[in-house]
């Protein structure tokens, strides 16, 4: 007895059934088909299902099925999505076009027989829609926003001044709010320092939080456990420690007062998160992202900077302070010393006293810097 693969028509659709509307039910099977199969790479079903809904959005757009598809209906995807309010940025067109390209090479592939299906119920067969001559080249390492960027010194403390503002101007109004007002300024406090992701933030427990015993007078913050780093498709979360620097430890302070007076105000009872909500719920990422936009606007800093800027803030801030840049990746938990260096802006003033230092190795203490 042979196993069926995963995906394959066999299991999508029952043999010896008559469709009355085989059309939609065949194009339902396909997608039910790839989800089996991507499944079976271990994708969770949080990465699944949106990918499910792009194909869903591509049929709706194109009005076709997947085997009546063609080339130009992915070029006038794409080119709608380009061309709109909101246009997209070419790393979600090639993500897109990726998607597509990857539900289709399933429908190809002879091992699920979808080919034959389509030839024998409707006369075609599916086709490539992406190739080289219409899709996006990776062309360059790095095709993020231009405009994000790390903050300024000067740019965290505004951000911070305004979330701390935030609470006393709440209570001064009477207006409920206070407590998630300061947890919201903890938050983004503790995003900072330990260069933590959005998701990642939000799923941080009280265990988490650890003493480190080259560090003892750091307590509890002495280090943070990230076991919900962010992972490669079809891998589980990276788990990683990262350690507080000294140039960080304003931020005991601020979860010794988080942790044992205001947390408990809000009457968390057992619930592990150290992020908690009113309703005795987990901070959500969007909820952090919201405090981050919050504090942003209150400040008057530049609305094109986001929560993940405080990410490219702390590696670039790490290594001004001349932390070696392999500390800095194992940080932050990139598995290229690449993609840390993306993140990196340095100031002029820390590059010019790199050149000082090495002018004055050279020639001594003569130099003059003109």
């Amino acid at each position: 007895m042979v196993a069926e693969a995963p995906g394959s028509v066999r299991l999508a659709l029952a043999p010896n059934v008559v469709l009355l509307d085989p059309e939609p039910a065949v194009s339902s099977a396909m997608k039910e088909g790839w989800a089996r199969q991507q499944s079976a790479r271990f994708l969770q079903a949080s990465t699944i299902q949106p990918l499910l809904r792009l194909l869903q959005r591509f049929e709706e757009f194109t009005g076709l099925y997947p085997w009546q598809w063609a080339p130009a209906d992915g070029e006038a995807f794409i080119v709608h999505l380009r061309s709109g309010p909101k246009p997209i940025q070419l790393s979600t067109a090639r993500s897109y076009e990726v998607v597509i390209e990857l539900f289709v090479e399933y429908l190809l592939d002879r091992r699920y027989e979808w080919v034959e299906t389509c030839q024998e119920r409707f006369g075609l067969s599916p086709q490539v829609i992406f190739h080289e001559g219409n899709s996006v080249l990776h062309s360059v390492e790095y095709e993020g926003d231009p405009r994000r960027r790390p903050l300024t010194y000067d740019e965290v403390q505004a951000l911070f001044d305004a979330a701390d503002a935030r609470p006393r101007r709440i209570h001064g109004q009477g207006r409920k709010g206070t407590l998630t007002a300061l947890r919201d300024a903890a938050a983004l406090k503790t995003i900072y320092a330990y260069g933590t992701r959005r998701t990642e933030s939000s799923k941080v427990d009280l265990v988490d939080l650890r003493r480190h015993r080259k560090a003892p007078q750091f307590g509890q913050a002495g280090s943070m456990t990230v076991r919900y780093g962010k992972s490669s498709k079809g891998t589980p979360p990276k788990r990683r420690t990262v350690l507080l620097v000294p140039e960080m430890d304003w931020v005991v302070d601020v979860l010794d007062e988080w942790v044992h007076e205001i947390r408990p105000r809000l009457s968390p009872d057992r619930h592990p998160a150290l992020w908690v909500t009113e309703r005795v719920g987990r901070m959500s990422p969007r909820s952090i992202n919201e405090a981050f936009v919050t504090a942003r606007q209150d400040a008057g800093l530049d609305e094109d900077l986001d929560l993940h800027c405080l990410r490219h803030s702390y590696i670039t801030h790490l290594t001004e302070f001349g932390y070696p840049a392999r500390f800095v990746q194992e940080q932050v938990g990139h598995t290229h010393a690449s993609t840390t260096a993306i993140y990196m802006g340095v100031s002029d003033e820390y590059r010019n006293q790199l050149l000082e230092a090495s002018l004055r190795r050279r020639l001594g203490d003569d130099w003059d810097l003109k």
